[in-house]
């Protein structure tokens, strides 16, 4: 686990660049097998690739997708009810994972 600081977040990719490739990658892996692996693979290559993990406050993170979703999804393979559930819990494991590979000290 790494020390986090929130104003090196504002660099993430020079600071942080591996920690947010592991969240990616493992968020990548634990839904890999258990859902669709074609929509899989069009979400982590054509959406997630230009997403922007952000750091919300408190531990917490939220992944910004890109502004023309609804676009790329109509080029994606699987109906949008199966898009939709893939990125939505596909996000959520980003987002624990970021949380997860981040040591946080909160002052109270």
């Amino acid at each position: 686990m790494t020390k986090f600081d929130p104003e090196k977040f504002d660099n993430k990719y020079e600071h942080y660049f591996e920690e947010i490739e592991q969240a990616y990658s493992d968020a990548y892996q634990q839904l890999h097998g258990g859902c669709d692996s074609e929509i899989l693979r069009a979400i982590d290559r054509k959406v997630l690739s230009e997403s922007e993990p952000l750091y919300e406050g408190n531990g917490k993170f939220h992944v910004r997708l890109p502004d023309d979703i609804d676009e790329r999804a109509q080029s994606l393979p699987g109906d949008e009810e199966s898009f939709n559930a893939v990125l939505d819990e596909f996000t959520t494991r980003i987002e624990h994972e970021l949380h997860n590979l981040f040591v946080f000290e909160f002052e109270e």
